[in-house]
């Protein structure tokens, strides 16, 4: 069965199980239960977006479908970007029929974050944001849909881990390939043995994973953005459009490409976290390695990719195996399962499951972080899961730049080699600091 697609249909009937159901696929049945700290009057969950670039106007259509979500709040450091948000917020109400209300906008999130009226945040901001962000929203007692990947660092998400547990907030991660029905499926089939012992795992995030020294070329900063607050504590770093693309609203013009820090060494994880937080998720979700990880890195030499080695026996290789899709393979004594989006395929004809021709979206995932919010219960993504998830991308990206092999604890979360503890975070800049 080759490339498989997906209808909108059964990805719904396969992704808006009860909280029982999701708990049959192994790995979600650990989720805890947090008590209620309030309760959103007459089930409504009003939304404040922190972060509103390209990726918030995807994520804000999805949750404003919701039965009984509201958005009420938007805060960015870019004007034309609030102002956006605003006028989307509204053509929304619009084209539901509910009355046009416009919401608050900040350029300083902690002023949404101080907002009563705010239940919870999403939070679509560039990654080395996510942290400060997130810590800030648990101590507000605000819930939580934090975009992938969880953290920056490593450091960062370990005290994200721990701020979500001692506020009792609900925090989901938005990795939302765990709410698709193909992905279920093989890393269902992965837990239970139907492949036999798996040998390896084959990932391919894109060409050139790694991120890159920051090279672009200096620009003015716009009006309307205020650039030293996006650095935040980042150290100095000139302004180039790539890395926050400009839009305009009069004629509407919307970003041309995603923005570029993603791929720079100084402000993002390249590939690795980008689309390694998608993959490698997968990966660790079907190896039952939730809250764990490998236990050596080997860095790509010549002809050999780079190599996460578990103490299982099972080695996890970053490489272009399918072509140009982003996916996943397991590959086990009794066969393989190939799955990437819209796509699954195995070797094993029992295991093959049926072909749709439509598309299918991802709005599940955020159906579940609205259900979680009112039944004060963990996500199918929650955030010790995102935080193992991005350590093994992060990891990977410090064995490269180290270019040596790393022995890794997953439980302690260190490296055997002092040097490469030192990446384990950053020295904050501008007067901020992470706890």
């Amino acid at each position: 069965m080759s490339n498989s697609s997906f209808s909108r249909r059964k990805f719904l009937g396969a992704s808006l199980l009860t909280t029982a159901g999701l708990s049959l696929l192994p790995g979600l049945s650990s989720a805890t239960t947090t008590q209620p700290l309030f309760k959103t009057a007459h089930e409504r969950v009003r939304l404040g977006f922190i972060g509103v670039g390209r990726q918030a106007m995807g994520l804000l259509n999805n949750f404003m479908k919701i039965p009984g979500v509201e958005v009420v709040a938007g805060a960015d450091v870019y004007a034309v970007k609030r102002e956006r948000f605003a006028l989307r917020v509204q053509k929304n109400q619009a084209a539901a029929g509910a009355a046009s209300k416009a919401p608050k906008l900040y350029e300083d999130y902690k002023e949404l974050l101080a907002n009563p009226e705010v239940d919870a945040v999403v939070i679509a901001s560039p990654d080395h944001w996510h942290a400060l962000m997130a810590i800030d929203a648990c101590k507000a007692k605000k819930d939580i849909y934090l975009e992938k990947p969880l953290t920056f660092t490593i450091r960062e998400g370990q005290e994200l881990v721990k701020a979500v547990r001692s506020n009792g907030v609900v925090l989901a991660v938005g990795s939302m390939q765990r709410a698709a029905v193909n992905f279920q499926t093989a890393a269902m089939h992965a837990q239970k043995g139907r492949l036999g012992k798996i040998s390896q795992v084959l990932v391919y995030v894109g060409e050139n994973p790694h991120p890159k020294p920051y090279d672009l070329a200096e620009e003015a900063v716009p009006a309307g953005l205020d650039w030293k607050k996006w650095l935040g504590p980042l150290p100095k770093l000139h302004f180039n459009d790539l890395l926050n693309p400009g839009i305009t609203l009069d004629p509407e013009k919307n970003e041309a490409a995603w923005g570029a820090w993603r791929w720079y060494k100084e402000t993002g994880g390249g590939l690795m976290t980008d689309w390694g937080a998608h993959m490698f998720d997968i990966a660790q979700w079907g190896l039952s390695m939730d809250r764990n990880g490998p236990v050596e890195i080997i860095p790509a030499s010549g002809d050999s990719p780079l190599t996460y080695k578990y103490a299982t026996g099972t080695d996890m290789l970053l490489t272009k195996y399918d072509g140009t899709r982003a996916g996943v393979k397991f590959v086990g004594e009794k066969g393989w399962i190939n799955v990437s989006r819209g796509n699954y395929d195995t070797s094993i004809k029992e295991l093959e499951i049926g072909k749709e021709p439509e598309n299918f979206t991802f709005e599940a995932h955020h159906i579940d972080f609205i259900d979680c919010v009112r039944k004060r219960k963990d996500p199918i993504v929650p955030v010790e899961v995102g935080h193992s998830t991005c350590t093994v991308c992060t990891i990977g990206n410090i064995a490269h730049e180290m270019q040596k092999p790393l022995k890794w604890d997953p439980i302690a979360q260190v490296f055997n080699d002092p040097n490469a503890n030192t990446k384990l975070h950053y020295s904050y800049q501008n007067g901020y600091s992470l706890m």
